[in-house]
This record gives C-alpha cells, sequence and structure tokens, in this order.
C-alpha cells in the first residue's frame, strides 16, 4: 500500500506540472517556440545524466548499444516528441492553451484508434461510442474556429503515436529520454549557435534572469517525465488512465481563468462533447478493468481450491 501511494503521488505530480506548462512558456518571451525548444532539449540532457549519475546507472548503454532497433525507434520517438513539444510552446504563447488543453483531451480517444489501426484491437460498443462523440466534437470545434484544431490535433495524434513508439520500444523512461536527448543535443546546440553568431539569440541579451528560465526549461521538462515513470510502475494502468485528465483539466483553466480566452456558446458545446466521449470511455475502461480483476480472482481462487481439500481416505 505505501508504494501504491507513492505511485499515486508521482502521477499526480507529473500531471499536474504537465497541467501547469503554460504559466511557464510565456515568462520566456520574447524568445520565439524554436529557441525555447532548442534550451528544453539541450538542459534536460543535463537533468537527466545528472540523475543517472546520482543513480551509478550506466549498464544499459551497453545493453542498448547492442540492439539497433530500439535505437531507431528512440530517434524516431525523439522527432515525434519535438513536434509535439514545438507545437504546445507555439500554441500557449500564441494565446491557444485551450486548443492546446483540447489536443490532450482526446490522446485518449486517438490512443484508441491506433490500437484499432495498428494493433488490430477490437473495440467495446462504449468505446466506439466514446470515439463518435470525440468526432463530433472535432467537427463541431472546427465549425467554431472556422478551421479544423489542427494544433489540438497534431498534439493528440504526435502525443500518441510517441507513447505507441515507446511502448513498442520498452525503454524505462530515464534511459529512454536520455537518448532521445542525446539525438536532439546536436541539432539544438547547432541552432543556439546560429542564434547567437547572428544575434537573434536571447540567451545572453535579455539578462540572467531570462538565462535562468530557459535553463529551468530543461528542468521542468525532465522533472514530469521522471516522475511519469516512477508512478507507471507502481499504479494500475487503470488509475494512470484517470490521472492523466488533471494536466488538460489544469491547461484547460490556465487558458479561460489566467490567460482569459474567449470561449464562445459553440466552443462550450464542443469541449462538453468531448467530456461526454471522455467519460464514456472511463466508464467503460473502469468497468473492463473491474471485469479482469474479478475474473483474475475467480481463476486464483480456483486454481488454489483443490489443493485447499483434504485427501479422502482409501480405506
Amino acid at each position: 500500500m505505501p508504494d501504491l501511494r507513492r505511485g499515486v503521488f508521482f502521477g499526480i505530480a507529473a500531471y499536474t506540472m504537465w497541467g501547469l506548462f503554460p504559466l511557464y512558456w510565456p515568462l520566456l518571451q520574447p524568445s520565439g517556440a524554436v529557441e525555447i525548444l532548442a534550451h528544453r532539449m539541450a538542459w534536460s540532457l543535463l537533468v537527466v545524466a545528472a540523475v543517472l549519475i546520482v543513480r551509478r546507472h550506466w549498464s544499459w548503454v551497453r545493453e542498448l548499444a547492442r540492439q539497433p532497433a530500439k535505437l531507431a525507434l528512440l530517434t524516431v520517438a525523439a522527432l515525434v516528441v519535438t513536434v509535439n513539444w514545438g507545437t504546445y510552446i507555439y500554441a500557449v504563447n500564441a494565446g491557444h492553451i485551450v486548443e492546446s488543453a483540447l489536443g490532450y483531451f482526446i490522446n485518449p480517444l486517438v490512443n484508441v484508434l491506433f490500437g484499432v489501426a495498428l494493433l488490430r484491437e477490437r473495440l467495446r460498443p462504449l468505446q466506439w461510442a466514446a470515439v463518435g462523440f470525440g468526432t463530433v466534437a472535432v467537427l463541431v470545434l472546427a465549425f467554431d474556429y472556422g478551421r479544423l484544431p489542427w494544433i489540438a490535433l497534431v498534439l493528440a495524434f504526435s502525443f500518441g503515436l510517441y507513447g505507441l513508439i515507446k511502448k513498442r520500444a520498452n525503454v524505462p523512461a530515464t534511459e529512454s529520454l536520455a537518448v532521445e536527448t542525446l539525438v536532439l543535443l546536436l541539432p539544438a546546440l547547432g541552432y543556439l549557435g546560429f542564434l547567437q553568431v547572428t544575434g537573434a539569440g536571447t540567451f545572453a541579451q535579455q539578462g540572467a534572469g531570462h538565462a535562468l528560465l530557459l535553463v529551468g526549461a530543461g528542468v521542468i521538462t525532465a522533472l514530469p517525465l521522471l516522475c511519469f515513470g516512477a508512478a507507471a510502475i507502481r499504479i494500475p494502468l487503470s488509475t494512470m488512465g484517470l490521472l492523466q485528465y488533471i494536466a488538460p483539466i489544469l491547461q484547460f483553466a490556465c487558458g479561460v481563468l489566467v490567460a482569459k480566452e474567449v470561449m464562445p456558446s459553440s466552443r462550450w458545446i464542443g469541449f462538453s462533447i468531448v467530456w461526454l466521449a471522455l467519460a464514456l470511455f472511463t466508464y467503460d475502461s473502469l468497468r473492463a478493468a473491474r471485469k479482469t480483476r474479478t475474473a483474475r480472482r475467480a481463476a486464483e481462487a480456483a486454481a488454489v481450491a483443490p489443493a485447499a481439500q483434504p485427501e479422502r481416505s482409501t480405506t
């Protein structure tokens, strides 16, 4: 039980930090989204390296070097998460926090679609209903925005694809993040060097406070991922599924209450349909998890029962 409580704490911490990201990125202006992204890549590698040094855990490097397929998957994951991070930073600093929250609200539904399209999974009726409502919500919001909510769709599909690749790679969170940021390090340093040479960079031009905030982008990138990894090995997947809604709820609150983004009635209708879809999806997931636990306990009881019966006398 203590381990479970720690897992829930780590999960809440991870999703709360992700949910409050919209409060941090505006502090980095006048840095552009790509410059912030480059600093995020570079400094997060140092944070992960520091964690690995403290843990004195380097044996995985040799093991992973012998598995080129996993290295290739992590390289693709690095490119996909770059798209996700860059889009998210742009969305927040361009005043589209609510639309970015929408992306993470519909991400569970995108994961279901990936399961059907790529893993040949079969959906239950309520899952199909949730996907249907999610599709309707996107259409309603497209009508409201006057365009497809492309920020939300890019965030949802890129993060869903990232999760799928990471699942296939099956590498622990810290080690995986180390490889991903190492892949991105040279392009990030090259771009930052170009900015400094041309005088377009902000790291050295906006004062020590601004430089520290850019360094902090690496810390707040690595910390929630490390908490997430600690939670994932301690609590059931169904619990993680519930905790994941903390992030978009907080993002949505930041957009509406802090950034004061306009929310016309049509947009509220679209989000309400999304929330209905997620309610159906969550209910179905919890019901399926409960049935699985019940069936497993029944099977364990049936296996123990014969051994517990006293031997009959043969006289």
